[in-house]
């Protein structure tokens, strides 16, 4: 994950997509078999030749000689090539694998008299000479045994050697000690034992048990000792319901009385801590494990029902996590994410995620997935549930490693996890480990599978457990005898029956959520209709430094001559102390949080330039194509702007992700459009509207969305305002609707100044970027200025002269403002509700008593009558009125009728519905005015 991002200068790795192994190296003695081209046929032709010309042999014995050799290293590759096609995966036995007709020593011309000839294979397999009968019984061995391998789909030849080197040397295939294997069996025992203990005492009870695919547990031990020793000090793990309380309790090391105390219906956290809660089964923890004196912090993420949501959640704070360690290359942190088969084949955020690993600014240096492959989804046979062999193919996509691995021998799935975490650590590339179980008990415990897949739990009751199969073997091989079975199997339920009477008085004493990095920050004082504002203005000195920051070019840089004008314009700006833009005081934002050692993380797609070539966050040079970031010379804390890949769900969890880990950056993420946040829903409603209340978890993304009709059709207008609005509850997150540029920066200032966290929903302008009207001034930025909830009206009605209120929000206001003063409506005044929620109740009310001659009160909108603000503000609006002494009064509603489409496309029908609705909101006409207007 080599971090490309500079300070400074920035250079495109070349004019299109380009990595350093690709395309192929030259192959050396080791990859001989690799490749059946001409080239690599030639090489070894000359190798048997400089070797039997040493021997003196005649020329027909060359020739059989390398023919021989030829053959016989087409053998090896096609075994390193589709040996896991006949590996013994299935530990039910009922994926049958004959062994395919190319891995046969006859498919490559070799007859029976052959079989025993020494043949030269010039170092392949750890030999230099071998018979045909000894190279087939290694390669069978080695590829059709309980370990299947993919790699020879990998470009790089060192990564290919890496994984060669580890397989085909017999003092490196599966081995442990004694006391390995032992610990080894000891975790399968408990692994077992836990989900037994569960279904004696909560009978019925879902809790998603492992039963079938315990092998996990040792695996991730392995993970976690074998990652210590090779430099990991922290592991963020992601996965489904399916074994995570037994991950909870014996690989993350949870108290088991904590869990017993949920199944009986306790809290996860303190009582005066609040929140929903979540069921058992979406919770995370965190702890610290140490193995041989290498401690590791283990951090377990909660997550939904939604599969695989959690994934770049996890690839986000991992991310995080390095870069506050000052690690680039990822090394001292690990993502692992658990999979289950079907929707690792199944869910688009997968590859989303997947696609992250080779990415600056997203890449993790290298993920761990691990699939607990039950061979069927919910009751979907695989079958039915994808097209591909495997479910892991999706991961050759980008050249992973692929490991699969029988779940019933525990120690070939605990030896493939330490080749992981070596490769991993060598490479810093994600690699999958596919491991072949079942599911005893159906998707869960309450589930019947016999109706679904019959033939499946048929071979389940007769199957025995994997601890009994495991056992057996250390019993044959001496490591254990029975009576040592049934001692760690007796020790660890009497464990097991204390902690469930200690669960009785447990008491969660306190929740986590403001330590380490959040440790200062805590939950706001101020009740959520208050003001809650602080000091977010800057000096006039600050001001012009930036101004310099922003409007300098680098001597030799050449800039691309637009670009030009728009920085002389910039220049006027800082010089005048008028005419600030959106972009400008964006960029003053993010810059005075950098000089005050803040960070900032913004991305998306199009995010360096701006989607509407506004921001120019990042300049290329027009002949040399380098990149300058003028903001990395701000001072203080660390920048960086991320155009992202074209994806939705996956950049904005894994954003929200790094906004859980790192408090002190401000992250950003900024749609396209507003409308392609649609694309990331599960995230939206999940994790960022819900985290804090599930999980007592707080986040201080911010979500820029562009938003506003202007005539565009219906994809490009809304940003769903009504969605995030319908959302918002319990102080969850905030929505706001700046009209100003300046209200634009203290907002965003206020988000890191404040000594609490909250999501913000930003409704951000387009047409507004370049409108004459929002414009801000110095002075807006300096002295005693603030974020303002409400924005008064620019040219409004004198003090007590108000008849006609307009409350509205974003860009419509200045139509609205426009239109009042061209028609001379005196009595009418314009306010903009910049802050939608929390909602600004206590302001508005003390304007309201300022009206003392009001007669009606509007809500005006762009959006139509079912979307946008309407529904949510009427009610919060009413209740203002009577506070401030208007009971007769109702707010009114002015904006499009109800439409399936959040706008026309076209332009002319969108003039008219504009007019109309202005025209309404003015009091000018009725609901006869448009067809697609409503006025009430």
């Amino acid at each position: 994950m080599a971090d490309e991002q500079a300070f400074m200068i920035e250079r495109e790795a070349g004019p299109s997509w380009a990595r350093p192994n690709w395309p192929l190296s030259d192959l050396d003695e080791i990859n001989l078999g690799l490749d059946p081209t001409q080239a690599t046929i030639e090489k070894l032709k000359s190798a048997v030749a400089e070797r039997a010309a040493t021997a003196g042999a005649k020329p027909d014995d060359v020739r059989r000689a390398a023919e021989d050799s030829i053959r016989a290293m087409m053998l090896i590759r096609t075994y390193r090539v589709r040996g896991h096609l006949a590996a013994d995966l299935d530990p039910l036995g009922l994926s049958k694998r004959e062994i395919p007709a190319d891995l046969t020593a006859a498919y490559h011309g070799f007859s029976d008299a052959d079989l025993d000839r020494p043949i030269f294979i010039c170092g392949a397999l750890g030999l230099e000479t071998a018979t045909v009968r000894e190279i087939e019984k290694i390669l069978r061995e080695t590829y059709c045994g309980h370990i299947g391998f993919e790699y020879m789909h990998i470009n790089d030849l060192e990564e290919r050697r890496f994984i060669q080197e580890r397989i085909e040397k017999p003092e490196d295939t599966v081995q442990f000690t004694p006391e390995g294997k032992q610990s080894i069996l000891t975790k399968v025992i408990h692994a077992e034992q836990w989900e037994k203990f569960l279904a004696r005492k909560y009978v019925g009870t879902k809790r998603f048990g492992l039963d079938g695919g315990e092998s996990a547990v040792p695996a991730l031990e392995a993970v976690i000792k074998y990652g210590g020793q090779f430099g990991v000090e922290e592991i963020d793990v992601g996965m489904a319901h399916r074994g995570r309380l037994n991950v909870l309790s014996n690989v993350m090391g949870k108290p088991a009385q904590a869990i017993f105390h949920e199944f009986a219906g306790g809290a996860t956290n303190p009582a005066d801590v609040g929140g929903s809660g979540d069921v058992k089964y979406h919770l995370g923890t965190s702890s610290d494990r140490e193995f041989d004196g290498n401690k590791v912090h283990l951090s377990l993420l909660p997550n939904p029902s939604h599969l695989e949501a959690v994934d770049p959640v996890v690839l986000g704070k991992a991310r995080a996590s390095q870069t506050i360690k000052g690690d680039p290359e990822g090394d001292t942190v690990l993502p692992i994410l658990l999979h289950g088969d079907a929707a690792f084949a199944g869910q688009g955020v997968v590859w989303e995620c997947l696609s992250f690993s080779g990415l600056p600014g997203y890449g993790t240096g290298g993920t761990i997935h691990f699939i607990i492959n039950n061979q069927v989804g919910f009751t979907t046979s695989p079958q039915f549930g994808r097209s591909s062999p495997y479910p892991s193919d999706v991961a050759k996509g980008i050249q992973a490693p692929i490991l699969h691995v029988n779940g019933d021998d525990p120690e070939a799935v605990t030896w493939v996890c330490k080749l992981a975490i070596e490769f991993r650590q060598a490479f810093n590339r994600d690699i999958v480990i596919d491991m072949w179980c079942y599911r005893r008990f159906g998707h869960n415990e309450g589930d019947e599978p016999s109706f679904t897949q019959p033939q499946m739990y048929a071979a389940i009751k007769k199957h025995p457990p994997i601890s009994e199969i495991y056992g057996k073997r250390l019993i044959s091989e001496g490591v254990v005898d029975q009576a040592w079975v049934e001692r760690e199997t007796k020790d660890y339920i009497a464990h097991l029956e204390q902690e469930f009477e200690a669960a009785v008085s447990y008491l969660p004493n306190k929740a986590d959520w403001f330590e380490g990095r959040w440790a200062g920050l805590g939950r706001p004082e101020e009740p959520v209709l208050g003001r809650r504002n602080i000091q977010t203005a800057i000096g006039d000195a600050e001001v012009e430094r930036l101004g310099q920051v922003l409007t300098t070019v680098p001597a030799g840089f050449n800039i691309h001559k637009t670009l030009q004008r728009i920085l002389d314009a910039k220049k006027q700006m800082f010089e005048s102390g008028e005419g600030f833009d959106w972009a400008t005081a964006e960029a003053l934002a993010y810059g005075s949080l950098l000089a005050e050692g803040q960070c900032v993380r913004l991305s998306g797609q199009d995010s360096g330039r701006g989607t509407f070539s506004q921001r120019h966050a990042v300049w290329v040079d027009q002949q040399s194509g380098e990149k300058y970031i003028p903001l990395t010379t701000a001072g203080g804390g660390r920048f960086e702007v991320r155009d992202s890949p074209l994806s939705e769900f996956g950049v904005l969890g894994f954003e929200y992700g790094y906004s859980l880990a790192d408090p002190r950056t401000l992250v950003l993420w900024e749609a396209q459009f507003g409308d392609f946040a649609n694309g990331a829903q599960t995230i939206i409603d999940q994790f960022i509207a819900a985290g804090e209340a599930k999980w007592l978890r707080a986040s201080g993304l911010v979500m820029l969305l562009p938003h506003g009709f202007e005539g565009q059709g219906p994809e490009h207008s809304s940003a769903r305002l009504e969605r995030y609005l319908q959302l918002c509850a319990e102080d969850n997150i905030q929505v706001a609707n700046c009209t100003t540029p300046a209200n634009y920066f203290h907002i965003l200032r206020r988000q890191m100044r404040r000594d609490f966290r909250k999501p913000l929903v930003m409704m951000t302008p387009k047409s507004l970027l370049r409108h004459k009207l929002a414009v801000s001034t110095k002075a807006d930025f300096t002295g005693e200025s603030h974020f303002r909830r409400l924005l008064s009206d620019l040219n409004g009605p004198a003090e007590g002269e108000t008849r006609r209120l307009v409350l509205c929000s974003g860009k419509l206001a200045y139509d609205l403002m426009e239109a009042r003063d061209a028609g001379g409506d005196l009595g009418v005044e314009i306010v903009r509700v910049e802050q939608l929620y929390p909602f600004p109740s206590e302001p508005l009310v003390k304007r309201l008593k300022a009206m003392p001659k009001l007669q009606d009160i509007v809500w005006a909108q762009e959006e139509p009558r079912n979307n946008g603000s309407w529904f949510f503000v009427e009610p919060l609006i009413e209740a203002a009125l009577a506070e401030a002494g208007f009971d007769r009064l109702r707010p009114q509603y002015a904006g499009r009728d109800a439409g399936a489409s959040p706008a026309t496309g076209l332009a002319k029908r969108h003039a008219a519905e504009q007019a109309a609705l202005i025209a309404a909101a003015l009091g000018h006409s009725s609901h006869s005015a448009s067809p697609a207007v409503a006025a009430e």
